[in-house]
């Protein structure tokens, strides 16, 4: 385990507590933890982390280590639904014997620690694990490779199953990703604006509060979030507590952003789209 704060006593008074409790032993300063790997540059004060290792065993697991390199997480070209699913015997014979399940839990797992990047692509192939087919390993293929080369926002309707959009957030401190996500939306979203708004609510606010206060119990505390959102009209149904015809269908739960927004909290910005993949 990894104990942070910001007092050395509390840390020292930690282990002490656990060692009375538990059979442990003190490793020192983590360099490694669940195939994460922690360097330090403490004259800079920052710290790095690193699945290099990890992402390596995957890639030669899977046998795409002479694969060649590619440079987008996933190709445009590759639109997936689950009617690419096997429908014929010889079909389901061939991906019985492919490890996609296992291929995408690996993945997932190097999205959710360090690689932000693949969000999105990992979001997509992991729809299909309960009957995926070979389009479907093909696009997990084309993320292995990818891995080899080593703000809120939203995609409208772009599940061709259901037609329900994609949220997707990142969250930056001091220029560093600390926070991310791609998911469906609970719902099919009407327009652009309201697949907009729900991303900024369910994504952007709620993780953002989550965020604040963590900083807060660490000691840095923050006046105020900013979150950019790359929809004017978005941010105008946030900030607006009238009721207007074309959105009075949006669920209730949504709206709570418009009381966050106006105490203060969270400040909601306008960013550009083309802004919006420099960062990403």
């Amino acid at each position: 385990m990894v104990i942070a704060s910001k007092s050395k006593v509390e840390i020292n008074i930690l282990k002490d507590q656990l060692g009375k409790e538990f059979e442990t032993k003190d490793l020192g300063a983590a360099k490694k933890i669940l195939d994460m790997e922690i360097r330090r540059l403490r004259t800079n004060q920052k710290l790095f982390l690193s699945q290099k290792g990890y992402i390596e065993l995957v890639i030669e697991r899977f046998g795409m280590k002479s694969a060649k390199p590619v440079v987008t997480p996933l190709a445009p070209y590759l639109r997936l639904s689950g009617k690419q699913s096997p429908t014929t015997v010889e079909d389901k014979a061939y991906m019985a014997n492919v490890p996609y399940n296992s291929a995408v839990g690996s993945l997932m797992y190097a999205m959710v620690c360090t690689r932000s990047d693949i969000s999105q692509a990992v979001s997509v192939v992991s729809r299909f694990m309960a009957n995926p087919g070979k389009a479907h390993w093909e696009a997990v293929k084309w993320v292995l490779r990818y891995l080899k080369d080593g703000f809120v926002d939203s995609d409208y309707a772009g599940d061709l199953d259901k037609r329900r959009s994609t949220t997707g957030y990142v969250f930056k401190i001091h220029g560093a990703s600390v926070s991310w996500r791609s998911m469906l939306q609970a719902t099919v979203a009407l327009s652009t604006t309201e697949a907009e708004y729900m991303a900024v609510t369910e994504g952007g606010v709620k993780e953002a509060l989550w965020l604040w206060g963590l900083l807060d119990d660490l000691g840095s505390k923050q006046e105020c979030v900013n979150l950019y959102c790359d929809s004017q009209s978005a941010i105008h149904l946030a900030k607006n507590q009238v009721h207007h015809v074309r959105t009075k269908h949006i669920d209730l739960r949504y709206h709570f952003v418009r009381d966050i927004i106006e105490e203060g909290d969270i400040s909601l910005l306008k960013i550009h789209t083309n802004g919006i993949r420099q960062i990403c």
